[in-house]
Parts: structure tokens; C-alpha cells; sequence
């Protein structure tokens, strides 16, 4: 239940107003002098302050309010402030509301407007608590996450990011083979990266190899090596990825489209460290941390007997499953920021449309977008215009009325940075609407 404090030298106001207030749900505590009502406040759990402006009989000057609603003001910048008083000049209330007053309220006053004004006032300080609360407890947790660790430059404000960044770091420190899955564009190299740099062998190379890029006759050559001869052009022996990333992380990305040839040989040298080169006889050992990523279904290339499942629960040691950046839509901005690295700001409609934008190439697409904006900008912020996204498909109006699901509330969420208020106006829900539905599907409030 939220509590009014009201500071007024006049009992029967305050009677009138805790009867009021004690109508509607709203506790009320009274305060007779500005002194009392600072040495309250001190004391905490006051979310809204009634104020009078005049506290002496003989007084109608308004100054004693006005030093009350500084000494407020000194005490706590964002607590809501009503003036009531019967007796003061009209420029005094008017340079208090340019000062951060709420409200300006004559006395006697309507009991209607009055309520009017404390609910949307505490509704809206109970706002910015929540997100006051949301960002402190963020900012620990992410100095927890980052203190010690090197994150390769890594940007996010996503709670799904932080989760799969904190999953990361855990398995960092082990040997088990990781496979990061996640669609194109979302960042898979970064987390091989983040894998390595916060591993044991941290200090051994970092070898990364796209196998989508490999023809498929030289896979095995590019791999594990070749000696002199052993094909066409082959003049001298060449060490493999294996052999360079000994001692290191080999990162094998697309390993959706490696051959069944590749395959067989790479599960034996997973299964036993060794290998010989194209070629070659002698077997050779390396010691090898083996991360690899797909954006392909691998599940169904099993079934296809396109993929080894041997190989599939021999990479799979630990899956780390990267979303799509429309499903984080809180690291779209601070992505966007960090690609322009303080060059140029982004406009508020510009920060509007990257919101709503469903982002298919994820990541990669929104630094193309961005560095694109900002060579073509002709103002000095980045408008909307000159980011030149494809226009959102209209709603279906067979759905436009439909029930949200729990993925866009917490989309919508995500994209107010918690703010209720925000989120249930994007959702087209009353706030009292989305608190129900936050309740049904157990999602939380901070």
C-alpha cells in the first residue's frame, strides 16, 4: 500500500485527507511542521508528499513552502510533490512547478482531481522504482559477470544475453567440446572467442576455420595436413588446423557442411587426439580444445543421415544456443551506440525503428544498417529515414485483437526497459491488464 505524507500546520486537512486517502487504499501520515516532515521523510517509506505552503497564522506569503519544497527537493530529487494551500501568489506555485513541483492544488479542493493527480503520480513513481531497482540489480550482477573475465569487447543489455554469457563463462573453464548453435549473424565467433580467451589455454592459439568455405577434396588436407605428393600441386608438406591450434582452441564454424569423409576422421581424432596427415603414415598427437557452431539443424540432418550422430554427441559436449536479436531487443541500441562509437546520435524515431525492426540478419545486419546510416546522414543525428529499413508488414487484422503471447510481452518489456507502463501502452493493455497476465504465465515484475 503506498503512503501519502501530508505537512500541514491544519489538523482538520489532515483528517480530511487521510479519510480521503484511507478510502482508496492509500495510507496517510501527517506531519504539523516543515521540521516534522523532513525528520519523516529521513525515516523512509514515503512515496508522495502533500504540502502546504503557509505554516504561521499571520502567514500568506507562500516562503515557508517554498523552503520546504527545496529542503524536499535536497533530501530526494524524484519524490512527487503536491502544493496545497489556500493563501499564496500564483508566480510562487509556477516557479515550484518549473522547480520539479507534481501539481498545483487550491484549497478547498476537489476530491477528484486531487485523487486523480496522487494515483498517477504513484503509479509513475512506483515506474521508476521498479527501474531503479531492474538497473541496480543489473548492474551488479553484470560487475559480478565481467569482474576478472575478458568479454573480447562484448556488447549486451539483454537479459537473454547475460544468461547465455553467463552459461559461456561457466563452461569456459572446462575441456568438454562446446557447440554454439544460433542463427547467422548472431554472434557465434565472438562466443568461440569469449570460449577461448577465459579457458586454461587461454595463452595457445586461437585457430578458426570456416568448413562452409572448404572445398570439399581439400577438407581433410586443410584439417589434419598433407605430406609432399599428396595431391595435385601438393610440392611440400603443410601442417593442418589441428597441428597450428596445439596447445590452443580450434573453432570450427559451419560444421553443418562438413563431408562424411571429414566427418569420420574428425570424430577419431576427437575419440583419440591422434591423426595423420593426407597422405601420410605417422600418426601425430596434438592437444586441442575443439568448440564448433552451426546455424543448421543438426537434429534433422542425423535423421537425413546427412550428419553423424556419433559426432554430433561427440562435439556436443555442452550446446550454447545463441537467440536471434529480435529476441533480445534489449541490445539493439547499445549495438547500435557501440557501431557508432559516439560519431553520431541516433534520433528518437531512428531509436523507434531499430526497435521495431525484426532484424533477419541479426547482428551482422544491424552493423551494415548502422554503418550505412551513418556515412548517408546529412543532419547530425541519425534519423529514422536514413536508416532505410524495409517497412514492417501491417498486422493481420485477424489478429490485430488477439491475446499477446508470453514471447511479445516479454519483448515489450524488454524494449521499455521494464517501465510497466510503457510495456502494457505498447501491448494495448491497461496496467492492471498486463500485471494479470504477468501473474498467469509467471513472469516477473523486476
Amino acid at each position: 500500500m503506498p503512503t501519502i505524507l501530508v505537512i500541514d500546520d491544519n489538523p482538520a486537512v489532515a483528517t480530511a485527507l487521510e479519510l480521503l486517502f484511507s478510502l482508496h487504499d492509500i495510507a496517510c501520515e501527517h506531519a504539523a511542521t516543515p521540521q516534522a516532515g523532513i525528520e519523516r521523510l529521513r525515516a523512509g517509506g514515503i512515496d508522495l508528499v502533500v504540502q502546504d505552503m503557509n505554516f504561521g497564522a499571520d502567514t500568506t506569503s507562500g516562503e515557508e513552502g517554498v523552503a520546504l519544497f527545496h529542503e524536499i527537493r535536497r533530501f530526494d530529487p524524484d519524490l512527487p510533490v503536491v502544493l496545497l494551500t489556500a493563501w499564496t501568489r500564483l508566480e510562487s506555485a509556477v516557479d515550484l512547478i518549473r522547480a520539479g513541483a507534481a501539481d498545483y492544488l487550491g484549497k478547498p479542493w476537489d476530491d477528484g482531481k486531487l485523487l486523480a493527480t496522487v494515483n498517477t503520480l504513484l503509479e509513475l513513481a512506483f515506474a521508476r522504482r521498479e527501474l531503479d531497482t531492474r538497473t541496480r540489480g543489473d548492474r551488479r550482477r553484470r560487475d559480478a559477470l565481467c569482474n576478472g573475465r575478458d568479454l573480447r569487447g562484448l556488447v549486451w543489455d539483454d537479459p537473454s544475453s547475460e544468461a547465455t554469457l553467463a552459461l559461456a563463462l561457466q563452461v569456459a573453464a572446462s575441456s568438454l567440446p562446446v557447440l554454439i548453435t544460433g542463427p547467422n549473424g548472431a554472434g557465434k565467433e565472438k562466443y568461440a572467442e569469449i570460449l577461448h580467451a577465459n579457458s586454461p589455454v587461454r595463452d595457445g592459439p586461437f585457430v578458426a576455420v570456416n568448413c562452409g568455405a572448404l572445398p570439399n577434396d581439400l577438407v581433410e588436407a586443410e584439417l589434419f595436413g598433407a605430406e609432399a605428393g599428396a595431391y595435385t600441386g601438393a610440392t611440400r608438406a603443410r601442417e593442418g588446423r589441428f597441428e597450428a591450434a596445439d596447445g590452443g582452441t580450434l573453432f570450427l564454424d559451419e560444421i553443418g557442411t562438413l563431408p562424411p569423409s571429414g566427418q569420420v576422421k574428425l570424430l577419431r581424432v576427437l575419440e583419440t587426439g591422434r591423426f595423420a596427415r593426407l597422405g601420410g603414415h605417422r600418426e601425430r598427437s596434438v592437444q586441442v580444445r575443439v568448440l564448433s557452431a552451426t546455424n543448421a539443424d543438426l537434429s534433422s540432418m542425423i535423421a537425413d543421415g546427412r550428419f553423424r550422430e556419433d559426432l554430433y554427441y561427440r562435439l556436443n559436449g555442452i550446446e550454447l544456443r545463441l537467440a536471434p536479436l529480435a529476441q533480445r531487443p534489449r541490445d539493439i541500441l547499445p549495438l547500435a551506440r557501440h557501431f557508432l562509437a559516439g560519431r553520431k546520435p541516433l534520433s528518437e524515431d531512428a531509436e523507434r525503428a531499430l526497435l521495431q525492426y525484426r532484424w533477419p540478419g541479426n547482428v551482422r545486419e544491424l552493423r551494415n544498417v548502422i554503418q550505412r546510416a551513418e556515412l548517408l546522414a546529412r543532419d547530425t543525428r541519425i534519423a529514422a529515414a536514413d536508416l532505410a529499413l524495409p517497412a514492417s508488414p501491417a498486422p493481420d487484422p485477424a489478429t490485430r485483437d488477439r491475446e499477446p503471447d508470453r514471447a511479445e510481452i516479454e519483448a515489450a518489456l524488454g524494449r521499455s526497459g521494464g517501465v510497466l507502463a510503457q510495456a502494457a501502452s505498447e501491448l494495448g493493455l491497461s496496467r492492471q491488464a498486463l500485471y494479470r497476465r504477468l501473474d498467469r504465465l509467471g513472469i516477473r515484475r523486476d
